[in-house]
């Protein structure tokens, strides 16, 4: 006799109402976002607590006078330290081709017209309402294929990393448009929950704890264990940040 595949999901569901939870609140266009997923995606199979991913819209979005307010050496500092952080994780990191957010560099304006990240955004919301390990492949495929640098927007380019994922992007693609506004009531959701925590992601969020930003996954890590969360195997997640 088969097994019903949406039972199973089903009861893994209700397993994990029970678990400990981390929520993870992330953005498609936060290069930090990116670094930490691969990780966060294998927590889960290292430590007995669901990993939950919550996308929200980057600071860009929900603040956008904030890159006109911060001071000059931010955004030069902030690149320095993504690229080393991509050499030293082993991770592919290029230019934005092109940014999710669309915003004008020398000025630092943001668009009101905005085509790609509400589109992603709502699609990650889409993979995550299937499960954790669905929303994070998602996430990671979609997430490497738009920070190493890939033309992403053309050809097939996403279509294929949202199959290497599982997901069929013409299918997400008009979910998306069609539940619209259910999805940015998700969104919204997501950020009013992340709010009374911290403005940056990515935000790790256990019992009540906020951990901000991919060097805070071992502090994180350390938590899990001070609270008693199990290991299902000896082997770290850090081993996982390469695939």
């Amino acid at each position: 006799m088969g097994v019903n595949s949406g039972l199973v999901k089903t009861a893994i569901r209700r397993q994990d109402d029970h678990m400990k939870t981390v929520d993870v609140f992330w953005s498609f266009r936060s290069p930090y976002s990116y670094l930490a997923t691969k990780r966060l995606r294998s927590m889960s199979n290292v430590w007995d607590v669901r990993v939950r991913p919550r996308p929200v819209y980057p600071i860009a979005i929900r603040t956008p006078e904030f890159f006109s307010e911060i001071r000059p050496q931010w955004v030069p500092y902030l690149m320095r330290d993504i690229v080393r952080l991509s050499q030293y994780l082993g991770l592919p990191l290029g230019a934005l081709n092109p940014d999710p957010v669309v915003m004008n560099m020398m000025t630092r304006e943001i668009s009101p017209d905005q085509p790609h990240i509400g589109r992603l955004t709502r699609m990650g919301i889409l993979a995550c309402e299937i499960g954790d390990a669905e929303g994070w492949a998602f996430m990671d495929e979609v997430s490497s294929l738009i920070w190493s640098g890939g033309a992403w927007t053309e050809g097939t380019a996403l279509v294929e990393a949202a199959a290497r994922a599982g997901f069929d992007l013409a299918d997400l693609d008009s979910r998306q448009e069609a539940e619209k506004d259910r999805l940015e009531g998700l969104i919204a959701e997501n950020q009013a929950a992340q709010d009374p925590h911290h403005w940056g992601v990515p935000l790790m969020v256990f019992e009540g704890e906020a951990f901000f930003g991919q060097d805070r996954l071992d502090v994180l890590e350390w938590r899990l264990e001070q609270s008693g969360v199990q290991r299902r195997s000896f082997k770290s997640s850090t081993s996982s940040l390469t695939g």
